[in-house]
């Protein structure tokens, strides 16, 4: 019985939270530090942390916030930040994409790849990193409905797919029309392929993302 109750636990435990996004507020995340007054019809996402169901649609919500919750400047940094109360399953990879058709095709603008959530290999569920900054690319061309993207494999674990959207903006002063970028891949989601657990070896699945597809947007 005392097996049994300790085996509940420790299962329980490696689902109640995983990670999620809290900036830019994915859509529609209770736990941001702002974020706009709810669409009619819609209610919080209180499972934001949950993984995506493998049949299922790829992100939680396909309505768009009514308001932009960020602003950015193409050439500029930009912050992604993340909860600090979930479990990080040993890191893994990260991907962030931009979309400008509510997220039915995505551009890779930066990468975390193996140790997302962490400075260094190592097998634990407390994220070390919950802030990535980067310079979003000066070509992304500008829109007033974009979407930012976050997807993430973890390395430990049941084999599973986070993602995060969120409804933003981007100026760009020089005018750009087009930008390529690798197309970003959602593993361990019905049409894309199963990366195993890492079991130590963190360049696991690296090569399908290598070889994702290009996708221009102009």
């Amino acid at each position: 019985m005392l097996f049994k109750i300790a085996s509940v636990a420790a299962l329980v435990s490696s689902v109640a939270a995983h990670m999620a996004m809290n900036e830019p507020c994915p859509r529609f995340s209770p736990n941001c530090a702002t974020q706009p007054q709810l669409p009619a019809g819609q209610s919080y996402n209180y499972n934001i942390k949950d993984p995506i169901a493998y049949d299922g649609p790829v992100f939680m919500s396909d309505v768009p916030w009514p308001q932009p919750v960020a602003s950015w400047t193409a050439g500029q940094p930009v912050t992604v930040g993340f909860q600090a109360d979930g479990a990080a399953h040993g890191g893994g990879h990260c991907q962030f994409a931009i979309s400008y058709d509510n997220g039915k095709t995505a551009a890779i603008v930066h990468k975390v790849m193996e140790h997302c959530f962490f400075n260094d290999p190592l097998d634990s569920n407390t994220a070390e990193v919950l802030e990535y900054t980067f310079m979003l690319p000066a070509n992304v061309p500008a829109s007033s409905n974009a979407q930012f993207i976050w997807i993430w494999t973890n390395a430990v674990g049941y084999r599973e797919l986070y993602t995060g959207i969120a409804d933003i903006t981007i100026t760009n002063s020089g005018g750009s029309k087009s930008y390529t970028g690798k197309s970003a891949i959602y593993p361990n989601h019905a049409g894309y392929d199963t990366i195993p657990e890492f079991g130590g070896d963190y360049t696991t699945g690296l090569s399908l993302y290598d070889n994702a597809p290009n996708r221009v947007y102009c």
